[in-house]
């Protein structure tokens, strides 16, 4: 295997879970390949994690085996830095020539991706390979546009509820069984302790606002024959987008601290010991585990609308996929399947935390790591995806629901005005999307 010697330094923070492009590529040319070499040098982007190590000795591994069992093919593993990303793969989308051949991807960029004729299908491949058949449905659904597929997933992340057991023990309190319960036990634990945040909230954490969102029934946009429109203005989103932003304010997170924090900054909070409770993912354990609340917390699903329910969480994570461009198609699917194997998100699972994508693996990390455990619940009540729509990379990058989040907690607009110029917002992106 040829390591690239333009590996990039880390990034100081990758969020693994709803990656999305800060931009889109534009509608290209023709970008498929003229041919299907069966040996050379496989070209391969990967994403630099904060402790790339671990990925890169389990990526090293899959790769040996895969040279090892195609004779007279190198592989060329380059690291690629998550901040400039979409300008990188714009590039090669539009230079095939200096295109890799395999490039990983935020699940959340796929329909974009697709549209700007990036992505091979693989749909009559991914459909014949046997470990395929125990994908996570939903996890499926993030490579999925239409009834195609393009690319593997590569794994999954969703977020539960990381509560202080120190604190609820001291208060003599329960974790929360239900919304409701979640927002009154964070206001008494921020009246007992002034000191802390009960919840820490992010105006900026669309993630972490979305199950309220959706617990409530609500929908981020609504799908009628492939035309998406925004449903964050209807009655049940706004009673949603309501219970999140009630968290704002002196009686939890004051909105002048809160209101501009996002899913990292609640993470960081709560692992310095500055929150009671906070919504993070499963690849949020090891940043609370080197925290100050090592030992002094758990984590549950976090709670829906109903006692005892579950909320609809985000579905997020990373995918690998064969550029439509790419001299060695049999050869570059080949090696997705290596790279997104049982065997090789098994390994990353131990190596790095990432949950695996195919249900039987994901179980068997549950009985391995308990911490695992309140995700894979989460998965199995029904996680959600975004719109499946290659406007929600121009969405998320305009920080639409942020700006909607902020100007309600700010007072600046109440939640109906705020969430109907979101909606138009949302509207007019994925109109000019097509």
């Amino acid at each position: 295997m040829k390591l690239s010697a333009r590996i990039a330094a880390p990034v100081a923070a990758l969020v693994l879970a709803g990656l999305t492009a800060t931009a889109c590529a534009p509608q290209t040319s023709d970008t498929s390949a003229k041919g299907d070499e069966k040996s050379g040098t496989l070209r391969v982007w990967l994403f630099q994690e904060v402790g790339n190590k671990p990925k890169e000795k389990v990526v090293n591994d899959a790769v040996a085996a895969f040279e090892k069992s195609h004779q007279g093919t190198d592989v060329e593993i380059e690291y690629i830095p998550v901040d400039t990303r979409a300008q990188r793969i714009k590039a090669a989308f539009n230079d095939p020539k200096s295109a890799p051949d395999l490039i990983e991807y935020g699940n959340s960029d796929t329909a974009g991706y697709v549209k700007d004729g990036g992505l091979a299908d693989v749909t009559a491949e991914f459909g014949a390979w046997e470990e395929a058949k125990d994908t996570d449905p939903i996890a499926k659904q993030s490579v999925t546009v239409g009834d195609k597929v393009y690319g593997a997933p590569f794994f999954v992340g969703v977020r539960a509820l990381y509560y202080r057991t120190d604190v609820f023990k001291e208060l003599g309190i329960e974790p929360p069984k239900s919304q409701a319960e979640l927002i009154s036990t964070a206001k008494k634990v921020r009246k007992a302790k002034p000191d802390l945040y009960g919840l820490a909230v992010g105006g900026a954490y669309t993630y972490g606002a979305m199950p309220f969102i959706w617990s409530h029934g609500g929908e981020i946009a609504g799908e009628t024959d492939g035309t998406y429109t925004s449903a964050i203005n209807s009655e049940k989103a706004r009673k949603g987008i309501e219970a999140y932003t009630s968290l704002f304010g002196d009686d939890n997170c004051p909105a002048a601290k809160c209101a501009s924090m996002g899913g990292n900054a609640t993470v960081t909070a709560f692992a310095s010991g500055k929150a009671a409770m906070a919504i993070g993912g499963d690849f949020s354990h090891a940043a609370v585990e080197a925290g100050s609340v090592k030992g002094k917390y758990a984590v549950v699903p976090l709670p829906g609308i109903a006692p005892n329910s579950i909320a609809p969480a985000f579905a997020g994570g990373n995918n690998i996929g064969v550029l439509k461009s790419s001299s060695h198609r049999t050869l570059a699917v080949e090696l997705m399947k290596s790279l997104t194997s049982k065997k090789t998100q098994a390994e990353m699972f131990d190596a790095m935390g990432f949950l695996p994508t195919y249900t039987d693996v994901l179980d068997n990390a549950a009985k391995k790591q308990p911490f695992v455990a309140p995700f894979v619940q989460t998965l199995g009540a029904g996680a959600k995806f975004v719109p499946a729509s290659p406007a929600w990379g121009q969405i998320d990058a305009s920080l639409v629901l942020p700006t909607m989040f902020q100007e309600i907690v700010s007072g600046r607009k109440d939640v109906a005005q705020a969430s109907d110029d979101a909606a138009k917002k949302m509207d007019a992106a994925f109109t000019d999307a097509g």
